[in-house]
């Protein structure tokens, strides 16, 4: 998260998003930069729009929060129980598949 927060400093600050200056916030607050891990954000980030970018990720929160109050508000007062689908041992195995 360090390296996407010095991306963010940088934008924030209108100074330019480059390896230098990304290792140059990464070692002002005391961390020790990968080289591999600062070239890959910096071509990650090479010709994106960072400030769009900030500006569609404040606006999903609130639409997203606005969903689950409308909805709570028309829930009906019967609740109906909920369908397993998926077995406690079918669901440990495809967690397994995540740790290889």
């Amino acid at each position: 998260m360090e390296y996407v927060y010095s991306a963010l400093l940088l934008h924030s600050a209108k100074k330019e998003v480059n390896e230098a200056n990304v290792q140059a916030i990464l070692k002002a607050a005391g961390v020790t930069a990968d080289s591999g891990r600062v070239k890959a954000l910096v071509a990650a980030l090479d010709g994106a729009d960072i400030g769009a970018a900030i500006e569609n990720a404040t606006k999903a929160p609130v639409a997203v929060a606005a969903a689950p109050a409308a909805g709570a508000a028309a829930a009906p007062a019967e609740e109906k129980p909920e369908e397993q689908g998926v077995s406690e041992e079918e669901a440990a195995a495809g967690l397994g598949a995540l740790f290889g």
